[in-house]
């Protein structure tokens, strides 16, 4: 003998002003557990029903906040601590290098943590049985009927004074809803052999698609036509050459449109004569000569340019721009060494223009006279 456990009453109403009526009702008994159903969203349904806002939203926050402090500790563990570079001059905790991944990793664990909890939370997925599907009420309320359930846990329900309130609120059929044997025995799934079973065989087969696709379709026609072209690859050989390499060097005594050649190349002493700083020393050539120092220099020579490398021992300091040597150095001499390198100093043309590279001579200039003052320098 199976006793049928009363989940709600519900009531059925033909018109979409009947229905928020009767929602706004409801609420102002005071009810809590209860429901609308229609068969498109109602605007002022919320307001009627005095719904508060969505517990979903601090799901969102924590989760988001949570993804995001841990992206930023991990990219400052990374570049900071466990492996610390200096790039370009910039500081070991570069935070704006970080916004992107902070925000793209806040995005990604706020919403997947959103609808998970969603699905099985609120919807306690996979449990998908409830004692209102396939009954006639949801079939009217599905088409064009518009409905309200009252369900019997709310603390105030009483089945007479329900059935009243449903009746003075107009409703045209008012029908009690029971719970299924399923439903009364089987109120979470998420454990059961049959969800496990199904989460494994979707995962196999995902897996087993996956694989065949990524290993042997893409190499089957037409999908591996990109694949084998009829071209070489870099450092392949050729059997068109008579050499037999497929990379060629430029025709000899051709250079790029639009690029004029170092002519000082491997020439030190002959730049230091002939080449002199076109630039005139005003605030602005010193700024952007500070500037470029600043990013491409000072990594190894200092901000001061005294060679106190701030790379912590991972190349030898270079020797301090503050020496009689340097000083004394033209300053073509020095754009030699920034434009063609020097020992281990690799050459910056690719980073610095013509321009720059004579402002950051300049700058130099400047280094070298505050750090080597004269007397006259201070009256």
């Amino acid at each position: 003998m199976n006793e049928k456990i009363l989940y709600s009453y519900t009531g059925v109403f033909n018109s979409p002003n009947a229905i928020i009526n009767a929602a706004e009702k409801v609420s102002e008994k005071g009810y809590k557990k209860y429901d609308v159903h229609t068969p498109y969203p109602l605007h002022g349904m919320n307001k009627a029903m005095k719904l508060p806002p969505s517990k979903l939203g601090y799901v969102a926050l924590v989760i988001g906040l949570s993804g995001a402090l841990s992206a930023l500790l991990l990219m400052f563990w990374m570049s900071a601590v466990d492996y610390p570079i200096v790039i370009g001059g910039k500081p070991l905790f570069s935070f704006p290098a970080y916004v992107p991944v902070i925000f793209e990793v806040t995005v990604l664990s706020a919403s997947i943590a959103t609808v998970l909890t969603m699905l099985f939370i609120f919807f306690k997925l996979p449990n998908n049985a409830h004692p209102l599907h396939g009954t006639e009420y949801m079939k009217n309320v599905a088409a064009d009927k518009y409905g309200i359930s009252i369900q019997a846990e709310d603390e105030k329900f009483d089945e007479v004074e329900v059935k009243k309130l449903l009746e003075e609120c107009g409703a045209i059929n008012i029908t009690a809803i029971y719970y299924d044997e399923e439903e009364i025995n089987h109120k979470h799934k998420i454990l059961e052999p049959k969800f496990i079973g199904f989460l494994l065989f979707t995962a196999l087969l995902t897996s087993g698609v996956s694989y065949f696709t990524l290993n042997k379709v893409l190499y089957m026609s037409p999908f591996n036509w990109m694949m084998e072209q009829n071209k070489l690859n870099p450092q392949s050989t050729s059997t068109i050459f008579a050499d037999g390499f497929g990379m060629r060097n430029p025709v000899e005594g051709t250079i790029p449109r639009g690029y004029l050649p170092y002519p000082y190349k491997g020439q030190p002493e002959a730049a230091g004569v002939n080449l002199i700083n076109p630039l005139p020393v005003t605030k602005q050539i010193l700024d952007i000569g500070q500037k470029k120092f600043d990013i491409y220099c000072s990594p190894c020579h200092g901000f001061n340019g005294e060679g106190d490398s701030r790379l912590r021992g991972q190349f030898p300091n270079p020797p301090s721009l503050h020496s009689e040597k340097v000083r004394t150095w033209s300053d073509g001499r020095i754009f030699h060494v920034i434009t063609d390198g020097q020992n281990i100093m690799p050459s910056y043309s690719s980073q610095l223009n013509t321009d720059e590279k004579w402002a950051v001579v300049h700058y130099i200039r400047t280094l070298q006279r505050a750090l080597n003052a004269k007397e006259s320098d201070l009256q």
